[in-house]
């Protein structure tokens, strides 16, 4: 098995090769000034898990390369006369930017400096010695970077200067000797001085980094599964140096800027520095626009390369380089990592300039990003001044409390609190933070800094190189402008400003950028899979009219009743065990509920509107069993010392809080009447309490049991429609029965609503239009989905309820206890509350689609539950034969784009 290829015989086979090598092998073979080099296979990673040890025959091999790349460099790996220096990296099928390790300026010992030393000059080859002994202690020896860093900043402390490229030769010899001492102290060995041992050890080094914590981590959050990238590559290439002197420089490019999208060279570069200095955000680099100065054939030479790049990859490329004595070598080429914004302009753009099809533009929007598009920003009328500003690096506005601990921001961030990770700079073992945190804050670094990097590719809010934060990490405290801000007060960053805010300043909504707007309407063109939204009040539907529903796909009539003074009514009528006073407070709601219907009408014109009638088990708009106790205590008490209570428990209901009026009260009789009401309500209440609410009396068995409730929500939906129809609306309304199960429930509600509906039309003298369906979330109703296909019109499938009762998990419980076990064991492939069971679940919904079109040809149907918002059920749902899915408002512009990838993917 061939597990060693030159850069000049490779291919761009990222499986095999990794994206770094398979760039760096295509970069060679489209003429780029590349370093010689080779890549180290996968399959070879691979090996090296089972066998649990670096194979003699994959250094064998290592070392017959190794003299093809000593012909191209002109020097010899280990020769003390004229040392070949090599960098170890990476390179993961797939880019996981910062997760795992690399090792540079390898091969150097005290014997082979005095070469470099001979070659360039002494300050030059001690500097690059003092790195790679760090470098490889940390990575490779698994030392503490701490003590390397300590001795370095005492050194800069002692001689009085700022950075690392103003320390002198004698002062670096002393840094070299101390880092030698360190190494050998923490493990006991003298630090390895044969350059083939070295290299032995840091191609394990990377190959280990596969399954190091952070890089585990990152795979498993962006899901990045065993079938996609199984084992990473390693790249060893020839080292050029940027760190050379004045005429000497390393940078980082992109072909478009990675912020906006805009189409120019963007990047940042250190003048006599090496690439993790860039990287790593140590030192605040230069814009790549300042080079056209200071290295104006560089800057020409960059032009030129970026439009290779861009030709040759037809995608916008993040690539890393490297001057040496004012030649230009290119390191690194990928994909680059924008914020959702950049990569929905450069899609539009880079149609338009004919490098990509349209096609192509839509696929590389991956809809998950335009929820990344749909969070707030800061809201400008606020008037509110930031008090400092860094490097605007990832946009979006983000508020939460102060952290400085990455561990601190994983655990808080797990139970809910919103952080804001505040950092000198980050490095890739701080990652589990930056899942967690809201936004992030770095003192140090600029725009391609991993901070930047990593926070771009999340979707995170990010700043950067903020210059007047400084944080006193003894006293938990930091300075930010003027302002001393403690480690859990609020902040507020502005990822596309730049700017810093004390405490939470308000947001509001994003809007659609041109670019976007477009994207949308390609994928409106291309899509056969409706779209519509799932509304609860006509605030809703306008929101979801905003976004580019079609339709409300699922009107949830019981959110209706949610305000504080309609819910007294619901409560009232829940209560009473008396027909004719549940009617006389139905009447109440009855107006409530046409006055919305009729604005949602007006909202959506005559686009169609499925409106759900009552679903939840009534006890849900009740006070708890624990509220009415602790309630009755409550009064139970203030009757027996006539003194309230001055702070009552936040759990007790709204009514109860007010009593605290009951201070001026001072009749007994009063307040035993209401002991005795309360006491009362509790009975009625534990009357109405079950088991498992969500398979008892709920939906259309509520529908059966109080036929009066129905009757006023259809009435409610037809009179609206009355009155919209004489404003000249045409209303398409659907009117939708829930928990349905045999056709007889079916069949009684629909000769109900045919009553109300007559009723209505004789008083009005009007024609109201309205389809008739069934949501179909239990298993039963798949079965016999035929039988219903008689009676309904449509179906519309809840997935969320059809997902429990297939699998019979309660939601709550499975995702609280058991659910993640079952993903981390493979047990199951994906949480099937989150994205939508094609084994189990669409297959009912292929057999029920399949059974009530025999019956009824025109069929329409529909998905309803949370599925209908997320990509890859979207999808599943247009394999199966769904007519339209319906979301959330804020998650329409998703499916309109998932629905346009699913169908050019299967088309």
């Amino acid at each position: 098995m061939k597990m060693v290829y030159l850069f000049h015989k490779g291919s761009d086979d990222k499986k095999l090769l990794g994206g770094k090598g398979a760039g760096l092998c295509s970069m060679t073979e489209i003429g780029l000034p590349v370093p010689p080099g080779f890549v180290i296979t996968t399959e070879a990673c691979r090996e090296y898990y089972k066998k649990k040890r670096i194979m003699k025959n994959l250094m064998d091999e290592v070392k017959k390369n190794l003299k093809v790349i000593e012909k191209k460099a002109g020097k010899i790996f280990g020769n003390p006369a004229n040392p070949l220096l090599v960098s170890v990296r990476s390179g993961a099928p797939v880019s996981m930017p910062g997760m795992m390790d690399t090792v540079l300026n390898l091969g150097l010992n005290d014997e082979t400096l005095k070469g470099l030393i001979r070659h360039t000059d002494e300050r030059f080859a001690y500097d690059v010695y003092r790195r790679f002994i760090s470098m490889f202690c940390k990575i490779v020896l698994n030392i503490d970077e701490k003590f390397f860093d300590d001795v370095l900043e005492e050194t800069k402390k002692k001689m009085k200067i700022r950075y690392d490229s103003e320390i002198d030769v004698n002062s670096l010899k002393d840094i070299v000797h101390e880092y030698k001492e360190i190494c050998r102290k923490k493990t006991g060995k003298e630090f390895p001085s044969d350059p083939y041992h070295q290299l032995s050890l840091a191609i394990e080094s990377v190959f280990r980094s596969w399954m190091g914590k952070r890089c585990v981590d990152y795979r498993k959050e962006f899901g990045i599964t065993q079938e996609i990238a199984d084992g990473t590559a390693v790249d060893v290439c020839t080292m050029v140096f940027g760190n050379a002197g004045n005429d000497s420089a390393t940078g980082v490019g992109f072909t478009r800027d990675p912020g906006t999208g805009e189409n120019m060279l963007y990047g940042e570069y250190m003048v006599n520095a090496q690439g993790e200095d860039v990287v790593a955000g140590i030192r605040t680099p230069k814009p790549i626009s300042e080079m056209k100065k200071e290295m104006p054939k560089i800057y020409s030479e960059l032009l030129r390369i970026r439009k290779m790049l861009e030709r040759h990859y037809k995608e916008v490329q993040d690539f890393e380089f490297t001057v040496e004595k004012n030649k230009l070598y290119i390191l690194q080429t990928r994909n680059a990592k924008m914020n959702p914004s950049a990569f929905v302009k450069t899609s539009v753009d880079m149609f338009r300039e004919g490098l990509i099809t349209k096609e192509e533009a839509l696929l590389r929007v991956k809809p998950e990003m335009l929820e990344t598009l749909m969070h707030r920003r800061i809201n400008p009328k606020t008037g509110v001044k930031p008090v400092a500003k860094g490097i605007p690096a990832s946009p979006g506005a983000a508020s939460g409390r102060i952290v400085f601990d990455p561990d601190e921001a994983e655990r808080k961030g797990r139970t809910g609190e919103r952080v804001i990770l505040v950092r000198e700079e980050t490095k890739p073992d701080d990652i589990h933070g930056f899942f967690r945190a809201q936004g992030i804050l770095t003192t140090r670094g600029g725009k391609t800094s991993h901070a930047a990097v990593v926070a771009r590719s999340m979707g995170k809010t990010c700043v950067t190189g903020a210059e007047d934060v400084v944080i006193d990490q003894k006293a938990k405290m930091v300075r930010i402008g003027k302002t001393m801000v403690r480690k859990g007060e609020i902040i507020t960053l502005d990822g596309s400003t730049g700017n810093i805010y004390i405490g939470e300043v308000e947001t509001v909504d994003s809007e659609f950028s041109p670019e976007l707007e477009e994207i949308l309407r390609w994928a409106d063109e291309i899509r056969t899979l409706g779209v519509r939204a799932n509304i609860n009040t006509p605030e809703d539907a306008v929101r979801a009219r905003k976004f580019g529903a079609e339709g409300v796909g699922l009107c949830r009539t019981e959110r209706m009743f949610n305000q504080p003074e309609r819910l007294i009514i619901m409560q009232e009528m829940i209560l009473t065990e008396n027909r004719e006073e549940r009617t006389e407070l139905l009447n109440k709601l009855l107006p409530m509920q046409k006055d919305d219907f009729k604005k949602i009408f007006r909202i959506m014109k005559n686009l169609p509107v499925t409106i759900r009638l009552l679903d939840p088990p009534l006890h849900e708009f009740l006070p708890t069993v624990e509220e009415l106790t602790h309630e009755i205590e409550y009064l139970t008490h203030f009757k027996d010392t006539l003194q309230a209570v001055d702070h009552l428990p936040k759990h007790l209901s709204l009514l109860t809080r007010e009593l605290k009026g009951l201070k001026k009260i001072k009749d007994k009789k009063y307040i035993d009447k209401l002991i005795a009401d309360k006491e009362d309500v509790l009975r009625k209440v534990k009357n109405l309490v079950e088991v498992n609410p969500m398979l008892g009396h709920r939906g259309v068995r509520i529908g059966i049991t109080y036929p009066e409730i129905y009757e006023m929500q259809v009435r409610a939906v037809f009179e609206a429609a009355v009155d919209v129809i004489k404003e000249g609306v045409k209303p398409k309304i659907e009117i939708m029965v829930p928990q349905v199960c045999t056709a007889q429930e079916l069949k009684w509600v629909k000769e109900r609503i045919i009553k109300v509906n007559k009723d209505v039309e004789k008083k009005t003298g009007i024609k109201i239009g309205y389809r008739f369906g069934t949501m179909i979330e239990v298993v039963r109703a798949c079965m016999r989905a035929g039988r219903l296909a008689e009676i309904a019109e449509f179906f519309s499938f809840g997935t969320n309820d059809l997902t429990q009762a297939t699998f019979s998990f309660s939601r709550e419980d499975a995702e609280n206890k058991f659910l993640p076990l079952y993903n981390e064991r493979k047990i199951l492939q994906d949480n099937p509350f989150e994205i939508l069971d094609i084994k189990g679940v669409g297959r009912l919904m292929m057999v029920t689609i399949e059974w009530g079109k025999k019956t009824r040809k025109n069929l329409k149907v529909g998905v309803c539950g949370e599925h209908g918002g997320e990509p890859r059920s979207i999808e599943i749902c247009r394999q199966t034969g769904v007519d339209y899915v319906s979301c959330s408002p804020y998650r329409v512009p998703v499916a309109r784009l998932a629905a346009a990838h699913a169908e050019i993917k299967h088309k």
